[in-house]
């Protein structure tokens, strides 16, 4: 047969939502490469998608329904039917609901790498014909989203295409060679353009020609570099009264809590010079237009969300809006909203809500009720959740009931009692929105599912037809789900519909105009329209630094790489495991790079290699995010270090982890 190249789009959880073409032949995909259907894409991909077809075709591709025969954890099982599985799981959820009430049901999810139908849409109606308990899906970005939604609706920020605008770029927290490289060119377009770029960041990612000054602050004390920028504007009176008066409320809370912070102390704490605060606030203050890519690693701790926050204000404080290139950049999911109620008409939910960070703790110690049943669909948690030995534990339990719904035999797979298998994004009808750029995106399937794989939408509306429940919501078709999604998106430019979308594949946003110039053709979705600089999810002590006092000597991060931004395809992107540390805390404990050691806290340990380098700061040792237990030598990763305490907005606090390094 001949080859056909058929348009496909990225759903991973990446901002760059990148269009793809497909090269098939003999129904199978031969080659994977980037498309220009969204102009963000510039005809390139990542190499993490490039080769996704190790994946979908790979040896532990998940091809028919299994139940297990083995221990838990063995990963021994056998196939059967999906009526048989179907059958067995609402058989099981049934007897769980009559002993201990539909609250011992727990569905766990995280919907990073899914488009608009994948998760809260049949899911959310069968879970909610149980009584089952709801999940709080605060592992990443609650934090972050908590201070943005609060401070300025979560306003559509800045667009990577006008950042050439720009004279000045803070990309704070965040990494574009690892999780956003379509980024990248555009900042070397505003670099050649004479734009000074400066890096707040534990670690250095990029070359000496590609920025002007770096900050490696301390994790967890973004904060304190934000507050005492604006106690110096305040004390100076550089801040913009005239736009604060118009635009902004609640001001006061933040320039009393900035008073604490010269810039002294603002060194003596994050353990950044002095001299390079006092020059970001110096270039910052000048340089017009302005503005901060604003990452989420500031938010991976106790004092994540009021770092973002106080980083937030900086655009506010200056007004640094209404002019291309001015502003900042965060998520720019809520550019397109959906109206929920269209998609499943299900009322909110009342029954007991689980913070997904805790799964470890629930699972071993929760009994009011305890939980009885886990429904594992869209993540790994023993991969990617804090407190990763407290969930193999609950794992193991023989009276948990667990069904894990996914592609791979991945680490939380191998604890299943039901396995289901799930398609790839290349094997699927699917609406993409982007966090990133602004483009809506249709998808549809390029090969056929592989074995008897099946999208979400379809699994659970078969399981709710096993319960013989009646509702629409379990007996309508993929394209009714595709026609509802579409009419239910509120973006810039709309409506939009199901037949537009399959025949443009990807339509821009309209603000008017393809990106929006904040203050300038869009504005706070606040209530009142006006930026709360002291939005109420800062707590009773808004902007208050919390310090980390633990007797474990070294902070340790787990960042995303250019292999994994999560653990997506971390059964063969991540083979062995490492560690990195900064030249003087090796030569400290007498470390050399290669060696095998031992990162541990009174949590767990991880046996890997380290990698000695001085683009990581002295006092922080990273860990790869995402990688899979197979890849140590203990079968521990990171987040076997990784508290369960929360953050704000029940964020998790993964850089909250303090460890000791020694030879193994």
């Amino acid at each position: 047969m001949e080859k056909q190249i058929l348009p496909s789009v990225c759903t991973m959880d990446c901002p760059d939502t990148c269009s793809l073409n497909v090269e098939v032949q003999d129904g199978n995909i031969t080659a994977i490469r980037g498309s220009n259907t969204n102009p963000l894409t510039e005809g390139f991909i990542c190499s993490k998608i490039a080769n996704f077809t190790r994946r979908v075709y790979s040896p532990d591709r998940l091809l028919h329904p299994m139940k297990r025969v083995g221990t838990k954890g063995s990963a021994q099982f056998e196939a059967i039917t999906w009526d048989e599985a179907c059958a067995s799981i609402c058989l099981r959820f049934e007897q769980i609901r009559k002993d201990y009430g539909g609250e011992a049901i727990l569905p766990f999810y995280y919907g990073g790498s899914n488009g608009i139908l994948g998760q809260e849409t049949v899911d959310r109606a069968f879970f909610y014909k149980l009584g089952a308990s709801r999940l709080a899906t605060t592992v990443c970005a609650a934090p972050t989203s908590a201070a943005c939604q609060g401070m300025y609706g979560k306003m559509p920020g800045v667009a990577f295409e006008d950042y050439p605008h720009a004279k000045l770029i803070i990309i704070w927290g965040a990494n574009p060679k690892a999780s956003n490289i379509h980024l990248n060119p555009w900042l070397k377009r505003a670099k050649a353009a004479g734009a000074t770029i400066a890096i707040v960041d534990p670690c250095l990612n990029f070359s000496k020609r590609e920025y002007d000054l770096h900050l490696p602050v301390l994790p967890g004390t973004d904060l304190v570099i934000a507050l005492s920028i604006i106690r110096y504007w305040h004390q100076n009176h550089l801040l913009d009264e005239s736009f604060l008066n118009q635009h902004a409320i609640r001001t006061e809370p933040l320039l009393k809590q900035a008073a604490q912070y010269d810039f002294t102390t603002a060194s003596e704490i994050t353990e950044v010079p002095a001299k390079d605060i006092e020059r970001l606030a110096h270039l910052y203050a000048e340089l017009d237009p302005a503005l901060i890519r604003v990452g989420w690693g500031l938010e991976r701790n106790r004092n994540g969300g009021q770092a973002a926050a106080a980083i937030l204000a900086l655009p506010a404080l200056m007004g640094k809006f209404g002019v291309r290139g001015g502003g900042y950049t965060l998520s720019n999911s809520s550019a397109t909203k959906l109206a929920s109620n269209r998609l499943v008409s299900i009322p909110a939910g009342d029954t007991r809500e689980i913070n997904m960070n805790l799964l470890g703790s629930v699972l071993l110690h929760e009994q009011n009720p305890p939980v009885k049943a886990l429904f594992v669909y869209n993540c790994n948690p023993a991969a990617t959740v804090p407190n990763q030995n407290a969930i193999l534990k609950g794992l193991e339990r023989e009276d948990l009931f667990t069904v894990v719904f996914e592609q791979i035999m991945t680490d939380t797979a191998r604890y299943a009692d039901i396995l289901l298998p799930a398609v790839t994004f290349l094997e699927q009808q699917e609406i993409k929105k982007s966090y990133g750029g602004y483009v809506l995106q249709y998808l549809a399937p390029v090969i056929n599912p592989c074995g008897e794989s099946k999208p979400n939408e379809e699994v659970f509306a078969m399981l709710g037809r096993t319960m013989g429940w009646k509702e629409a919501a379990f007996h309508d078709t993929t394209e009714d789900y595709l026609r509802r999604a579409a009419d239910a998106i509120r973006a810039p430019g709309g409506p939009f519909t199901i037949e537009q979308l399959k025949e443009k594949r990807a339509v821009p946003l309209d603000f008017p105009g393809s990106t929006p110039i904040q203050f300038g053709t869009t504005f706070p979705w606040t209530q009142d329209g006006k930026i709360n600089l002291t939005p109420s999810a800062l707590g009773d002590e808004p902007y208050k630094f919390l310090p980390n006092r633990n007797h474990y000597p070294l902070i340790l991060i787990s960042p995303s790489t250019s292999k994994m931004i999560s653990s997506t395809m971390g059964e063969y992107n991540m083979p062995e495991l490492f560690a990195t540390m900064n030249p003087a805390d090796a030569a400290a404990r007498t470390l050399a790079d290669g060696m095998m050691v031992r990162v541990h806290n009174e949590l767990g340990e991880v046996h890997c290699k380290l990698k000695v380098r001085d683009s990581i700061r002295p006092g922080v040792v990273a860990i790869p995010k995402g990688a899979w237990r197979k890849s140590s030598r203990n079968g521990q990763t990171a987040t076997a270090l990784a508290p369960d305490t929360l953050g704000t907005a029940g964020g998790a606090c993964f850089n909250d982890s303090r460890v000791e390094v020694a030879a193994l």
